[in-house]
């Protein structure tokens, strides 16, 4: 199986200009992200999709591939949409991999790659069972509904469950990692948005709209992402405890 990862990397971050770029104990954010994906063996290539020439600088200066691409995205899905437009090569599965998530693990992007294992699978994602009623409660905390086989029925915000009912059953969290077939990461690029992922500002719903099946893996990783400059300070500390 061939399989590309692509690591969208915005400059412009509303709320963290320049992220991409952040010093994490000596290296960049986006050079983390990138060596923990080149740790998984089952990635053939890596490719940085970025829309800045900053960015793209730098990673060349690490030796990394990197690939210009518009400014005028909405979503990293359609970034990395343009990646497979502009390369001659086929892949078997793109995974679009967070470029915010500097300690990502490489285990965790091998179990959604091995979920095409199954040929009926079309699109791929993880979800991690909740523990905790609070951030089932949260409604920045997205939580996929999946059935019995695994396939997602359904994304929401909300957690409408008291707390024992919540005890009593399993709910879980999305993790923000997709891995698509490579005709099929072409197809939905093409589709415009849907009220429920208007509603929620949820592009996953788009696809569930149009008739899409997503498989969810589950995992026992919550990788720390970075919003802003105080998360890089939070993911150093957790980092230097667990290492």
């Amino acid at each position: 199986m061939r399989v590309l990862a692509i690591i969208p990397a915005r400059y412009n971050s509303s709320r963290f200009p320049g992220k991409p770029l952040a010093d994490i104990m000596g290296a960049s954010m986006i050079q983390r992200v990138y060596n923990q994906v080149d740790l998984c063996r089952d990635v053939s290539k890596i490719i940085i999709a970025t829309d800045d020439e900053r960015i793209a600088f730098h990673v060349k200066g690490f030796g990394g591939n990197v690939m210009m691409t518009s400014k005028h995205h909405e979503s990293g899905t359609d970034r990395c949409g343009e990646v497979i437009e502009k390369l001659k090569d086929h892949f078997d599965v793109v995974v679009n991999i967070q470029g915010d998530e500097p300690f990502i693990e490489p285990m965790q992007i091998q179990k959604l790659i091995s979920l095409f294992e199954n040929e009926e699978v079309e699109i791929a994602t993880l979800a991690k069972k909740i523990t905790d009623y609070f951030i089932y409660k949260d409604v920045n905390k997205v939580k996929a509904i999946i059935n019995k086989t695994n396939f997602a029925t359904n994304f929401v915000r909300n957690g409408d469950v008291s707390e024992e009912i919540f005890l009593e059953n399993d709910y879980f969290k999305h993790i923000g990692i997709y891995a698509f077939k490579q005709n099929i990461l072409e197809e939905i690029i093409q589709l415009p948005p849907s009220k429920n992922e208007k509603k929620l500002k949820l592009e996953q719903l788009r696809w569930l709209d149009n008739n899409y099946k997503i498989k969810i893996g589950i995992t026992e990783f919550d990788p720390l992402s970075v919003d802003n400059s105080e998360d890089i300070e939070k993911i150093i500390e957790f980092h230097s405890k667990n290492v």
